[in-house]
This record gives structure tokens, sequence and C-alpha cells, in this order.
């Protein structure tokens, strides 16, 4: 694990000079390593739903502890959708079971939930793709789980539920599909192809890994490992994408769209990706991330998020914890070959 103080060296009072009391609650705990009693943290614990992030968005939960946008009739997953991106940003600014409202929006979710283990696709004439030809698809489950897990509720019976089938719908060779139709796998769309995968889906095997990556025992597994390997297999280096999914997960971005959900390749999730599920600088994949995500720090040891300067600080904070926390030494094998990756590859000429 690289040594802390030569990461933070000095920003720390640039993020604690932050408005959000959220945001420095969290550097205070994730970063300086204070203790739940300090008189520091529990006065900012006071203060925290304050924050105009948690304010305003608590402000919009209805009664039933749903996020229900208008107009969108009674398909369930346009309630669940929106639900579990609230609770997402909740779970990230530290929020979980002893919070009623987390609470309410978990137990929201859940009774949305198919004997199963799954969540209802969507039914509604927008989405005629997924009415009339798609059976399942790994989305349904990953976008709650992923929220619910976030929370706090990873191991909750229903949640565990959720993971087996989610485990169930993985490739034999790892990462998760498109989905099926007629019984038969679907192939992902170029942008979204998870390399070294035929029918690997990036955007699917994002969400799953990302409801692996908060269990604490099955972040650990051979699933969220082998899944995490392929994704790494990506390759793909962009400064432009960095911090795109910090930025949605605290409001500046929007968080519409299925399966186009995670077609930016975010080095800034992928390294918070490494962190939880095990991957080590070893992989020299990894390193390549983390000197690349260095190496776009601005002149104050900040990053940067352009379309929206307010979440730079949150960026840098979420940078800080995924650097600090992935170690030089784990048991992290990759079984992928460094190999070029194209999204849309060239097809040979038949003459």
């Amino acid at each position: 694990m690289t040594p802390l103080m030569d990461i933070l060296d000095g920003r720390t009072p640039l993020l604690l000079a932050d408005p959000s009391p959220n945001l420095r609650w969290l550097v205070l705990r994730d970063l300086l390593g204070r203790p739940a009693d300090d008189p520091e943290l529990t006065e900012l614990a006071s203060v925290r739903e304050t924050d105009p992030l948690v304010r305003d968005l608590l402000a919009l939960q209805q009664h039933d502890g749903s996020w229900t946008p208008r107009g969108q009739g009674s398909d369930a997953w346009y309630a669940i959708q929106p639900t579990s991106q609230a609770l997402t940003r909740l779970g990230y600014l530290g929020f979980g079971l002893e919070n009623g409202a987390v609470r309410r929006a978990a137990e929201y979710i859940f009774s949305r939930q198919a004997p199963d283990g799954s969540w209802p696709l969507p039914r509604v004439k927008a989405e005629r793709e997924f009415r009339e030809a798609y059976e399942r698809i790994p989305i349904q489950t990953g976008l709650p789980l992923r929220a619910l897990a976030a929370a706090g509720f990873a191991t909750d019976p229903r949640a565990e539920r959720a993971y087996d089938w989610l485990l169930a719908e993985m490739l034999p060779e790892g990462g998760w599909p498109t989905g099926t139709k007629a019984g038969q796998l679907v192939f992902p769309g170029g942008y979204r192809r998870l390399a070294h995968s035929r029918f690997g889906c990036r955007t699917n095997t994002t969400f799953a890994l990302a409801a692996l990556a908060h269990h604490p025992i099955r972040r650990a597994g051979e699933a969220a490992r082998r899944g995490l390997d392929l994704l790494l297999a990506h390759e793909t280096l962009q400064a432009g994408p960095l911090g795109f999914e910090v930025a949605r997960t605290v409001g500046a971005e929007p968080s519409g769209g299925f399966f186009t959900y995670f077609a930016r390749y975010d080095v800034a999730l992928a390294l918070d990706l490494c962190w939880r599920i095990g991957a080590s600088l070893e992989d020299s994949r990894v390193a390549e991330m983390v000197a690349f995500a260095r190496g776009l720090q601005g002149r104050f040891g900040l990053w940067d998020y352009a379309p929206h300067p307010e979440v730079s600080r949150w960026l840098t904070f979420d940078l800080l914890r995924s650097l600090s926390r992935i170690q030089q030494h784990t048991n992290w094998a990759t079984r992928e070959l460094r190999t070029p990756f194209q999204t849309y590859p060239k097809r040979p000429k038949r003459y």
C-alpha cells in the first residue's frame, strides 16, 4: 500500500475547506483515519443532512421510500432506477442502515424484488426492445443491488439472493453478457464490448462488479476477480471521462441510460474497483492507470473535472482514497495476455 502521507502531500487542507460537511467528514474518516468518536467527526455528523447534496435529495423522497419521476405510469422499473441512483449517492456519502431515509429506500427496492432474487425489466412503450425481445439482462439486478450494497445492505438475506441470481448469469469465461433473447445470448454493441470475451458486455459487467465490490466476502471471490481482470483488459486511458462516475453519483451529471450507462471508460471508477476487489500494482495495467491518474493532477494537487469544477474536490477525494488503498503486493493474478483491444475491430477483406 502506498504511504498515505506521500499521496496526500498537503492536499487535505484544500478538501477540508470544501463547504460540504459530507466531503469533510469523508476526508477525515477515509483519508486521515479519524476514529468514529472523534469530536470533529461527531460535530460534522450532526449537520450532514443539511448539505444541499443530501437535503435536496431527501426532499424528493416519496412516502413509500422511492424517488418516482412523473409521467412514467405504473412500470416498476422507472421508480427502481431513480431510487437506486439516490440510494447509491447516499451510500457514497457514507449514509447507511442507521439512516431512516436509507432504510425506507432499501425497503422500497426490496419490495419490488422477485422471488428468484432479480428485479423487473422495463415494460413501457419507450423500452419496446426490452418488452418484446429481452428475457433477462444482468443490469436489471446489478443496478439496484449495487445501490443496496453501497448503502450497507450487501449481507441482507434478500440481497444475498440477488447476488446468487447475478452470479448465475455470469459467462463461463467471466464477466456478464448483454442478456438473452429467445434463450440465446446477445452480442453487445461494439462501444461496450468486454475485451477478450465473445458475449461479454462492459456495462453489465461493471454493474455486477460494483455490486460485488461492496460485499465483505464476495468482493474477494473468483467471480469478482475474473470480471475485473477482463474489465482491465479494455486498457483505455482517456482524460475526458475521468471522474464522470463521481460527478454522476453526486448529481452533477445525468444518471439516465441503460446499456449506455457505462459507455465511458472512467479510470477513476476502475481504480475504485481495483482496491475494493484486490488488484495490485504488480499488475502492469493497474500500475499504468495509477501513473496516468497521477499525471493528470493539477498544479495545486487537485484533479480537475472541467465540465463541473465543483466536482473537482470530490474527484480528488475519490482518487486519493483509491491510490492510498491499492496495494503493491496481493494474491491478485491476471489470466489475460496484454493484447491490443479495439472497440470495433476491422474485419478482414473478403478479397
